[in-house]
Parts: C-alpha cells; sequence; structure tokens
C-alpha cells in the first residue's frame, strides 16, 4: 500500500501495527550508461515487487530521492543534502507517522552513502519513540550469501553503477541503460580499504567517487544480466518480507 495513493479515511482504518517504509535514495551520477535516478529507482521497484506480492503487509512512504551525496558532487547532476538537513527529514516524517499511531518503521535504504546517516537516524528515533520499533536495512545486505552466489565479477565488481545496479536497471528498465563502459579499475589504495557492496573492508578512507574513478563507475558493469537482476528482486523482497513479518509481530 502506498502511502499517498491512499485517502486520508482509507489510511485511517489501516491497523496500526501495519510496518510503515521510509525508502532511502540518491540523485546523483552512475557512470555514461544508468540514469542520476537509479538509487531511487531501485528502491522503488523492491517495494513495488514487494507491495505486488505482499498487498497489504506494509505501507510505503514517498521516497527520500536527494540524500547525502556529497562524494559524487564532482559530476554533473548530482544532487546532495547535509548529514544535518537529511536527518531532520527522516525524523520530521517519521515523527509524522508516529503521530498518526504507526509504531512499526523500516528506513529502507538503496545508496551507500546513507548507510551512516540512517543508522544514526534509527538510532535517534528509537530514543525519541521507546514505544516504536525502529530498523534500517540496505537491499545489498539483506542477504548476502545469497547475493554473493550471483557475482560473476568477483570481488570489486560490485560497487557503483556496477554488475549488480546495472542488472537490476536491466531487468525492469532496459530503456533507461545505455552503452555500457568498459570497466576500469578504481585507484589504489590499501589493503585495509578494499571493499565492495558484499564485503567489508578493516578500515575506511574517504575518498570522492571521481578520486576513484573518473569514469563515476566502481565495479564491473559489463558482467551485469537483465536475469541477474531478476534473482537479485527475488531475493530482496523475499528477505523484507522476513523482515517486515517480524517487526508487525
Amino acid at each position: 500500500m502506498f502511502w499517498d495513493q491512499l485517502t486520508t479515511e482509507t489510511l485511517d482504518a489501516i491497523d496500526r501495527s501495519t510496518p510503515v517504509i521510509l525508502p532511502t535514495a540518491a540523485t546523483e551520477q552512475h557512470g555514461p550508461h544508468l540514469p542520476l535516478s537509479t538509487d531511487r529507482l531501485i528502491g522503488e521497484h523492491f517495494c513495488r515487487e514487494f507491495d505486488r506480492e505482499h498487498p497489504e503487509a506494509a505501507l510505503i512512504l514517498p521516497t527520500l530521492a536527494v540524500a547525502c551525496s556529497a562524494h559524487h558532487i564532482d559530476f554533473a547532476g548530482s544532487l546532495s543534502l547535509t548529514h544535518e538537513t537529511y536527518l531532520r527529514q527522516i525524523s520530521e516524517i517519521i515523527d509524522s507517522v508516529c503521530r498518526h499511531g504507526f509504531t512499526r518503521i523500516l528506513l529502507f535504504n538503496s545508496h551507500g552513502g546513507n548507510l551512516g546517516a540512517n543508522s544514526v537516524a534509527a538510532d535517534q528515533l528509537g530514543h525519541a519513540h521507546p514505544d516504536c520499533r525502529i530498523a534500517t536495512a540496505t537491499w545489498w545486505k539483506l542477504d548476502p550469501q545469497a547475493l554473493a552466489a550471483l557475482n560473476t565479477s568477483g570481488f570489486g565488481g560490485t560497487g557503483h553503477a556496477c554488475e549488480f545496479e546495472t542488472s537490476l536497471l536491466l531487468h525492469f528498465a532496459p530503456e533507461l541503460v545505455g552503452k555500457i563502459p568498459q570497466d576500469l579499475a578504481p585507484a589504489p589504495t590499501f589493503d585495509w580499504n578494499t571493499a565492495d557492496m558484499l564485503h567489508g573492508s578493516e578500515a575506511t578512507l574517504y575518498r570522492t567517487i571521481r578520486e576513484m574513478n573518473a569514469s563515476g563507475v566502481v565495479g564491473t558493469p559489463s558482467a551485469a544480466t537483465a536475469e541477474t537482476g531478476a534473482a537479485i528482486t527475488r531475493i530482496v523482497t523475499q528477505r523484507l518480507f522476513t523482515i517486515l513479518s517480524d517487526l508487525s509481530s
């Protein structure tokens, strides 16, 4: 159920233990082949598929489509908020949701730059609303083992505008995918700063995306297939169902 597509009377009749999803995304460059809206489109795609399979299992709020993207701002079209502004938006939206009596909240993220801020938001909201269950999740962290089994490009192949993101767009919006560029490895730094979507690092060195790769791509988009995108969709929506079912219990 999409929050803003309901009438106020219809929404008021919904059980207050129904989980409410706030999708958090970004508007930023995704290399020469994917649109600026990639993160928003991916998050909304998962929500739409979840709603299609489980039409009364959750309420889905409008996406926060501009977020923490300062590390992309060197590329034309990228938009960014300060962390303070972003956190304030989340807080005030969820405060409104809680004033309407809903007590199960999931911040569902599709942008790496939001990870730290979403964790802070969940902490702040949890303290502000002790009667609520507040959770945060990022799609590529929902079932790492199952997703890793789909990765054909190996370590480093999934990052940004990469094998996975390109596969998802090929699956649900192939008309938006341009000519896929040649693979370019990111500029190396230290062994302890080596990571991708599926593998963490010992420590993290801040770098802008331009410093990592002049193309704006981090990973291996040439390995992308629509079939991989469909498989990712099944894995993520299944895990979403588990998380939201647990929240509402």
